[in-house]
């Protein structure tokens, strides 16, 4: 069923409540939190702008890391508020608080087309607890509700599903902002009936965070490109030995019963042909997280068995030059999860092929192509080839439950067409 989005709306003299995602990544300099990536402010713009236009005054409502519960100054939203209103090019208000007396007054100050950016959600645990009080606080300045969160639509919390259904059962209208729009549209419609051939690429580091996706999507998709560590526990499961390569010897039968499903739908289910694989070197020494730091020696490809001292980090140049064939072809293609560990220079050849030929696919053969969210729209952006292709969805686990086909409460909370 199609959801009531921004367009649909009139909200002239309205309180619109908008659920944004500004979990934006930041960085202490001198002594001020600064973004490091607009993006996801960015991506929220058209809603906005489209909402200012038809005279609402704007009620902004988002969670930024988390605080579990405690008012930590490192994740104050007011940095966003300032970044958010050099980017509309107007002022944009900020209340030191989301709920109670602060947030009322700053509300009732805005005049229509005006902006307001209420603090930190999170600073309650009411809120990640869906607590019926806390969501009639947030909702008690609310007219209209309207999502554009899709990257957290996948939770249940007062933000995305309370207030929803508050304003609802008033008789008001919930709708969807024009990036979740777009992500239902792209991960959803788009997917349904797609033009073939259908080719899915997908990479991360474990099967069983991914079978449930690999599972719906093995009924509609011609060829299955598989690549990042949860290659590994497929080639477990094939009797080849992984050496200190991330496996999970628990989801081998899982493995195996996706091949199977794969051949007797006739899926071209394909696993990397070569590793470019290193031995790792105890430093001695801890992370930030207390956890060892290795030294990656002997860099190096090969096909068949990984040594018993060495690690798979990405598939070869071999894999990359026949999976970007395959996609050379595709009409439309579905991207989640990197190949390898893009991060290091010396394992991102295998991720960065593929991003250029799902761009080729798109921009020479006019294939539409949808990157799921999460590390490949990093690994895509850092090959600076994200302008390049059709769709980048802004959720990451939100994009794989939805993909999944799990009903997302963030959307289920909206009101239908």
């Amino acid at each position: 069923m199609a959801k009531l989005t921004v367009q649909d709306l009139d909200v002239r003299g309205k309180r619109v409540f908008l659920r944004v995602d500004y979990n934006v990544p930041m960085e202490e300099k001198e002594g001020k939190m600064v973004i490091n990536d607009v993006t996801r402010i960015v991506e929220t713009l058209p809603t906005l702008k489209l909402l200012i236009e038809k005279g609402g005054k704007l009620i902004l409502t988002a969670h930024l890391g988390r605080p579990k519960g405690k008012r930590e100054p490192s994740m104050s939203l007011a940095p966003v508020a300032v970044k958010l209103g050099e980017l509309l090019g107007k002022p944009v208000a900020f209340a030191t608080d989301c709920i109670g007396e602060v947030a009322e007054a700053a509300v009732a100050a805005l005049q229509d087309g005006e902006v307001l950016l209420l603090e930190n959600v999170r600073y309650y645990n009411e809120e990640e607890a869906n607590d019926p009080a806390f969501a009639e606080k947030l909702a008690k300045v609310a007219d209209v509700y309207v999502n554009d969160a899709f990257g957290a639509a996948h939770r249940a919390h007062a933000s995305t599903a309370g207030v929803a259904a508050i304003v609802a059962a008033r008789g008001g209208k919930c709708a969807a902002g024009l990036l979740m729009d777009r992500e239902l549209k792209f991960l959803g419609d788009e997917l349904e009936n797609p033009a073939r051939p259908f080719v899915v690429i997908l990479g991360g580091a474990k099967v069983s965070d991914k079978i449930k996706v690999i599972d719906r999507l093995l009924e509609k998709a011609d060829t299955i490109l598989i690549g990042g560590a949860m290659a590994y526990t497929f080639k477990l499961a094939n009797g080849v030995k992984t050496g200190k390569s991330l496996v999970e010897p628990d989801q081998t039968a899982t493995a195996l019963s996706a091949e199977a499903k794969a051949k007797k739908l006739g899926v071209n289910f394909q696993l990397p042909t070569d590793t470019i694989i290193a031995t790792p070197v105890d430093t001695g020494k801890l992370n930030k997280k207390g956890k060892p730091v290795y030294d990656l020696v002997n860099v190096r490809t090969i096909s068949g068995d990984i040594p018993d001292d060495a690690e798979g980090f990405s598939i070869g140049e071999e894999t990359a030059k026949h999976y970007a064939q395959i996609i050379s072809s595709a009409k439309t293609v579905l991207w989640n999860g990197p190949m390898g560990m893009f991060e290091d220079p010396r394992f991102a050849g295998g991720t960065n092929a593929v991003a250029l030929a799902v761009v080729e696919a798109t921009q020479n053969n006019g294939a539409v192509s949808i990157i799921g969210g999460g590390d490949s729209v990093k690994a895509i952006n850092k090959a600076k080839l994200g302008d390049k292709v059709t769709f980048m969805s802004t959720g990451g686990g939100a994009s794989l439950e939805f993909l999944e086909g799990t009903e997302l409460p963030g959307v289920a909370a909206l009101s239908d067409k």
